[in-house]
């Protein structure tokens, strides 16, 4: 019998695939259902900064339209905040009473550093590790890529003053200098990295004149750019890594073990196809063991890693050469 476990954050998973933050981490019900179906871990649902700043600024926008006084708007301030993190708290605090697995909390983070102080209620709340989701799209002209990314840096260290948990941080593959930055961010003293958050796109609904949202879902073919980077990075960091975005089966798994991941994430492929799904995935990733005679994932873990191939330069080709090379 082979042995699924992972060491990922510095707790013991009982396999490779974590529920990643989606509406499918949102309740205590959906959590034990994930659970049940296999999952080593969960990503809540992250909790969102500008979430809460949004909502205050609409009850800010309407009092101010109706001349209401804003001395008030201290305590609404702080009652909208403590509301929406009272909810969050409870989710941890629940999930935490009715499953085994780890429960990582998620914060969806912005430039604004106010927030930082929920980390520890979130902490205190029993979450087993923090999962930091970082974005900043590189559109904001005033803002050069230094100031950009010193927020990473910044952001990491002051919540790291406020918990004592495990950190990971999931970004995004937007920066000029990407494996460096990679580099450094995981020698800050974070446990793990999450290579790479998905985020909005938006798209145009030319009859409505409106802008929407569109692919809401990843598919397989958004994975060899996780794959590359987890294959560059592998021996390359000082913390752990996770693979997400693509990651719809269970040869998708092995490939990201085989390049150097710690575990996965996945949330498309179970919206798709049903919580059932993580148990197609590890009976994939079990019998595929059985035939290479594999007893652990430590066996072949970043066995096609840039650091261990005999054709590192593979990992970092840009160009097609052989498919469109002589194509007219």
């Amino acid at each position: 019998m082979v042995d699924l476990s992972t060491q990922y954050l510095g707790m013991k998973l009982k396999n490779p695939v974590i529920a990643g933050s989606s509406g499918l981490t949102n309740s205590v019900k959906s959590i034990q259902d994930l659970e049940e179906s296999g999952a080593g871990a969960v990503v809540l649902k992250s909790i969102f900064e500008e979430e809460i700043a949004f909502e205050y600024e609409d009850i800010l926008k309407e009092a101010t339209a109706e001349g209401v006084n804003l001395d008030q708007f201290d305590y609404y301030d702080f009652h909208i905040k403590g509301e929406k993190l009272d909810k969050y708290t409870s989710l941890i605090e629940e999930s935490k009473k009715s499953v085994s697995i780890p429960v990582i909390a998620s914060i969806n983070c912005v430039y604004s550093h106010e927030w930082t102080s929920f980390a520890k209620q979130l902490q205190t709340a029993g979450a087993d590790a923090l999962e930091l989701n970082m974005f900043f799209l590189p559109s904001e002209f005033d803002r050069t890529s230094e100031e950009k990314e010193k927020a990473y840096f910044q952001i990491i260290e002051k919540v790291q003053k406020e918990v004592t948990i495990p950190i990971a941080l999931k970004i995004s593959h937007y920066f000029s200098n990407l494996g460096p930055m990679i580099q450094k961010l995981s020698e800050t003293g974070i446990a793990g990295l999450v290579l790479f958050n998905r985020f909005y796109s938006p798209d145009f609904d030319i009859d409505k004149m409106e802008v929407v949202s569109s692919n809401v879902f990843s598919a397989p073919s958004d994975l060899p750019l996780s794959l590359r980077w987890i294959a560059i990075m592998a021996e390359r960091v000082s913390c752990d890594l996770a693979a997400s975005t693509g990651v719809h089966d269970g040869t998708a798994l092995i490939k990201q073990i085989l390049a150097g991941a710690n575990a996965v994430q996945v949330a498309s492929t179970l919206y798709k196809n049903g919580k059932g799904q993580i148990a197609e995935i590890l009976n994939t990733l079990e019998a595929w063991m059985d035939k290479k005679r594999y007893s652990s994932l430590s066996d072949f873990r970043g066995k096609m890693s840039q650091a261990k191939s005999s054709n590192p330069a593979a990992y970092e080709r840009v160009q097609f050469m052989k498919y469109f090379g002589g194509k007219k």
